[in-house]
């Protein structure tokens, strides 16, 4: 995998946002994320528009790999834009 940073939108309480964490830590990559529903007022609202930059339906987890945006969890895509 080249230097693509990871970053994963997601809600606490989303079992398909628990998978793709769970898949990222299993293939041992640093990746920063953000529970969307644990977050409050302004800060909430900024997360939500910055999602939408990605996902403009706003559903979770997103997840963007470099360049790379997967929505939902893809074990397939998500392994292969970290070229495993």
């Amino acid at each position: 995998m080249s230097d693509n940073t990871i970053k994963v939108y997601s809600l606490s309480t989303c079992s398909h946002c628990k998978s793709t964490k769970k898949l990222l830590a299993d293939c041992t990559v640093m990746y920063d994320f953000v529970d969307v529903d644990l977050l409050e007022g302004e800060e909430r609202q900024a997360i939500l528009e910055d999602v939408k930059k990605f996902n403009p339906k706003c559903s979770f987890p997103t997840i963007i790999i470099g360049d790379t945006v997967i929505v939902g969890f893809k074990e397939k895509e998500i392994r292969g834009a970290l070229g495993l």
